[in-house]
């Protein structure tokens, strides 16, 4: 009996302690299931916010109570504030654990290395809110590089325009009161006269320039485009430009494809031209040449105009096309220039949706090249009417 009873024993012991395991896994994989519902219930959306987020135009970002990337747009990515699972921005993570903290709602401006679109810094407007009841974070950053661009631009140009308009008409004004002063010497009057002359003219090309840029500055397409003989709006440009040439003893001269036309405003196409060459005289020496050259190039025509001048220096080339840039400011001045000439020509090679480029060299010169779609879509020689007619 007692050999049954320490087996019995034993054998309940066995089961009990069997029982026992069995429970304690039971609970270990219960409270396992409890912490992944707990964590799945944490890491997901709130029902809607996927959608919302999918149209948003901004960079948005949803962060987990772990600072762990839940959702992230593709623009958020393309900027750089999030790669893998992590926020990279270091400031906006300390927004993000601050609103978590206290649940408010911060907002604030950041510039964020990169290179998206060329960009070495991107500044963005931000906001970060608390989403949900689990630690999540909403963070919606704008890209407003641009427009603190554009915004930069136009304080530029208003302060720029204030001075340029203030110079020729201070000097009118001073003129004006100096021949008062001088109106019994002949010789002094005539000598102020011609200098009224000079600010006056200056003023009217100001003022010219301005309303030409304003046209056209908006990039918007041409409204009544037509075909545009190449070879006519070079010759009209050089007529424009022939009394300064000859006054310095500089050559204009042509060359290239004759006959070649685009598809524009040869109004426009003249004014940029009359620019380039009024630059390319007004900065080269006397006894040179400024040649003006087309050829085709594809789908587009090329219309350079190369000079024997003075060259821009390398780092001032990426300014070159700024309105009122200028490389030196008292010979701009001295030569009656208003600063605005390449900046049209940009303009109306974007009118043209076309572009403006430039090759330069210190002392050897400088060469503009405007590339603009050719009529048809395709740069052919187009005869002139007298051969058409001879070939009939």
């Amino acid at each position: 009996m007692s050999e049954m009873a320490m087996s019995l024993t034993a054998l309940a012991g066995f089961v009990v302690g069997a029982l026992a395991v069995l429970f304690y896994r039971n609970q270990i994989e219960a409270s396992s299931r409890a912490a992944t519902a707990g964590d799945q219930e944490t890491s997901a959306l709130p029902q809607g916010v996927a959608s919302v987020l999918a149209v948003l135009p901004s960079s948005a970002v949803v962060l987990d109570a772990h600072d762990r990337v839940l959702r992230a747009s593709s623009a958020a990515r393309a900027f750089g504030l999030v790669k893998g699972d992590r926020l990279m921005a270091a400031e906006l993570l300390a927004l993000a654990r601050q609103v978590r903290r206290d649940g408010e709602i911060r907002e604030s401006e950041i510039d964020v290395a990169g290179h998206k679109f060329g960009q070495e810094i991107t500044n963005f407007a931000v906001r970060v809110a608390p989403l949900g009841s689990h630690g999540q974070v909403l963070v919606l950053a704008e890209d407003q590089t641009e427009r603190r661009r554009v915004e930069a631009v136009r304080r530029d140009f208003v302060a720029n325009v204030s001075h340029e308009l203030k110079t020729p008409v201070g000097a009118l004004s001073l003129l004006a009161e100096t021949i008062q002063d001088a109106a019994d010497d002949p010789e002094a009057v005539t000598r102020f006269a011609g200098r009224m002359q000079h600010e006056a003219a200056r003023l009217n090309y100001l003022v010219q320039d301005l309303i030409t840029l304003s046209r056209i500055q908006g990039a918007e397409p041409i409204p009544t485009p037509g075909q545009v003989s190449i070879d006519e709006s070079i010759h009209d440009a050089i007529d424009h430009c022939n009394t300064r040439a000859i006054a310095k003893d500089i050559t204009l001269v042509t060359g290239g494809t004759e006959g070649l036309r685009i598809w524009g405003d040869d109004e426009l196409l003249v004014t940029a031209l009359r620019n380039l060459i009024d630059n390319a005289v007004a900065y080269s020496p006397e006894h040179t040449r400024v040649v003006v050259s087309v050829r085709p190039a594809g789908d587009s025509v090329e219309i350079s105009v190369s000079d024997q001048g003075i060259g821009i220096p390398e780092e001032a080339l990426e300014r070159i096309f700024e309105r009122f840039f200028r490389v030196d400011a008292a010979r701009s001045r001295a030569t009656g220039g208003t600063g605005l000439g390449l900046a049209i020509v940009k303009h109306v090679a974007a009118a043209h949706a076309g572009e403006v480029s430039v090759w330069s060299k210190e002392g050897s010169g400088s060469t503009f090249t405007l590339r603009l779609p050719a009529f048809g879509g395709t740069a052919v020689v187009v005869p002139p009417p007298n051969t058409l007619e001879a070939a009939k």
